[in-house]
């Protein structure tokens, strides 16, 4: 099971203490070239999958390469991304081949392979989020490995991840992983673009700031994938909301696993604090990809939520966007910074009536009994 504890280095990802439960996401670079899969690296990387297993970790694994694979077998120009269509029919004919290419090599390990293919609302639903929770949870039980991609063949520019770092972050968290090991093209996070004089590998970062954020280049490097170190930051920050460590390895060497863990070749981000009890819940709500609208906020209530307390409308400006009850909302400073994300309490409209006003003018103005907070501090989350 899951544990508390926290890891401080590269080292700990090995541990099945420490690290019990890790997701390993795969880039499509990694799995396929020009002449197709990679497989004698994967049959590489399946080993060191079967030996974390050996030493008592769980393991999950997110993999990219379906539409790169299916583009091949359809002779598609532009691997597959010329258009949606192109994008969502080479996933069709792709998934086939890279879920049984994993279940083939995980097999020759004794290790049964479980296929799940997510769309972004799968993770963004409370209910469909937890019920992507008890599969993955049943399957770890069992000993299997679950294999998990976006649904690339019917997810839309609207309702998508758009790239599998973000999405391994999310899973991370439906699973409550312990840490996520993102196996790219690159050997982790520079202080600057890699390729600059004097650019020097960060091995551990202790939380996300603007000044790490200005050290990602938003470019990925083999142009197969979909994303690049920004989305890598992205991910590393629903990660840390959650408690959960993350690394960032290159994955074009050999046994790259080992390469990270033992050399320590790859940046580390550890979360600013230990994953608190009950936290679930708020977890998935500032990790959500996927807000209805907005509150934005004045000075005043900016510190109200720091300290802690619910959102009233007294504090609120104004109203973007339009969602219902339940709706998940951003809460925005008055320079337009996201502070916070919370499940509203009222839909757009109530909203509206109530910007500014007091909470004894709520019944007048609505004409029925009020909720007390327009989003209710257990309901919200900083981010």
């Amino acid at each position: 099971m899951p544990t508390n504890a926290r890891l401080s280095s590269l080292a700990d990802l090995a541990d099945a203490t420490l690290c019990p439960r890790l997701v390993i996401k795969v880039g499509s670079a990694l799995l396929v070239d020009k002449e197709g899969p990679r497989r004698a690296w994967l049959t590489d990387l399946v080993a060191e999958i079967a030996q974390a297993k050996a030493r008592g970790q769980d393991v999950i694994v997110v993999s990219s390469g379906a539409i790169a694979l299916g583009a091949r077998k359809l002779k598609l120009d532009k691997g597959g991304r010329g258009s949606l269509a192109d994008a969502q029919a080479a996933a069709a004919v792709g998934q086939i081949a890279l879920s049984g290419l994993w279940a083939e090599l995980l097999a020759a390990h004794g290790l049964t392979a479980a296929q799940l293919l997510l769309t972004l609302e799968d993770l963004e639903d409370r209910r469909r989020y937890l019920n992507a929770t008890a599969t993955l949870t049943r399957l770890l039980d069992a000993g299997a490995i679950p294999v998990i991609n976006e649904n690339d063949s019917v997810a839309t520019q609207e309702i998508r991840f758009g790239d599998n770092d973000r999405l391994a972050a999310r899973v991370a968290q439906a699973a409550r992983a312990d840490a996520v090991l993102l196996l790219s093209d690159v050997d982790g996070l520079y202080d600057r673009h890699p390729s600059e004089p004097g650019a020097q590998l960060l091995p551990v970062v202790t939380g996300v700031t603007d000044e790490i954020r200005a050290m990602a280049s938003p470019v990925s490097g083999s142009g197969m994938g979909s994303g690049g170190m920004i989305s890598k930051l992205q991910a590393a920050e629903i990660a840390e909301l959650a408690g959960i460590a993350l690394a960032i390895g290159n994955g074009t060497k050999d046994k790259p696993i080992a390469r990270v863990i033992e050399q320590g070749i790859a940046t580390l981000f550890l979360p600013r604090a230990a994953r608190a009890r009950g936290a679930a819940r708020k977890a998935w709500l500032g990790g959500r990809l996927r807000l209805k609208g907005s509150l934005v906020v004045d000075a005043g209530a900016v510190r109200a939520l720091g300290e802690g307390a619910s959102l009233l409308a007294a504090g609120i400006t104004e109203i973007e966007g339009h969602f219902q009850r339940g709706d998940a909302v951003a809460i925005k400073a008055q320079d337009g910074m996201v502070i916070a994300h919370g499940l509203c309490e009222y839909d757009a409209g109530e909203c509206v009536s109530l910007l500014g006003r007091q909470s004894a003018e709520h019944a007048a103005i609505l004409g029925y009994a009020p909720r007390p907070a327009i989003v209710h501090r257990d309901q919200l989350v900083m981010v």
